[in-house]
C-alpha cells in the first residue's frame, strides 16, 4: 500500500482519501490442481503503472497481503474472500488481469459490476461473456492498459463514473 501526498492529482475517490483506491484482482490458481499458483509478476507490473499515473493511491492487492492463503483453512479462506468483496466493494477501480479464467476474479468481477465500481480488465478473452458484460473497459494486453492509463483514459473513465453515480444517487433521492 503507497499513499503520498501531490497536488497534481484531483480528488475523485469516493472513499474520502486524496486518491482513488485500486484493487488489483486477477488469475492466483485458475484451473491449477492442488495449491498451484499462477506467476504473479503482472501485479508488480500493474502497480507500477498505476503508482506513475497516479501517486497518490492506495492500491489492496490480496496476494500482497494474504501471499499463502491457498493454504489457508476453509474457515480463514472464506473470511479473507468475502473480505477482499467488501474491499472490492469500497474500492473506486477494480483492475483485473486475466490470462484465462479465474473463478474469483469472475465473482470479484460481478461484485464490482453490482456496485457500480469502475472496471478494467486486461486480458485475451475480450469476446468472453464475463469480460464483455462487466467490464467498462477491456484491453487484451498490459500494453494496452499500459497506454490508456498514460494517455489519461483511466482519469477520464474514473470522472465519468464519479458522474454517473452522482447522477444515479440524485434520481435514487428524487
Amino acid at each position: 500500500m503507497r499513499e503520498t501526498l501531490s497536488s497534481e492529482i484531483p480528488e475523485i475517490s469516493s472513499s474520502g482519501n486524496r486518491g482513488p483506491v485500486f484493487f488489483l484482482a486477477g488469475i492466483i490458481q485458475g484451473s491449477l490442481p492442488g495449491r498451484d499458483i499462477h506467476d504473479q509478476e503482472y501485479r508488480k507490473t500493474i502497480r507500477r503503472i498505476l503508482e506513475k499515473a497516479f501517486p497518490v493511491c492506495r492500491i489492496i492487492c490480496p496476494m500482497e497481503n494474504h501471499p499463502r492463503s491457498v493454504a489457508y483453512d476453509d474457515l480463514k479462506a472464506r473470511r479473507v474472500f468475502l473480505g477482499h468483496l467488501e474491499d472490492v466493494r469500497k474500492s473506486d477501480v477494480l483492475v483485473v488481469f486475466l490470462p484465462e479464467a479465474s473463478m474469483g476474479s469472475a465473482v470479484e468481477m460481478w461484485e464490482a459490476h453490482r456496485q457500480g465500481v469502475l472496471t478494467i480488465t486486461v486480458s485475451p478473452m475480450v469476446h468472453n461473456w464475463v469480460v464483455r458484460l462487466l467490464s467498462d473497459h477491456a484491453f487484451p494486453d498490459i500494453e494496452g492498459f499500459r497506454i490508456f492509463v498514460e494517455s489519461g483514459g483511466l482519469v477520464r473513465a474514473l470522472e465519468t463514473k464519479a458522474c454517473q453515480s452522482a447522477d444515479q444517487r440524485k434520481a435514487r433521492q428524487s
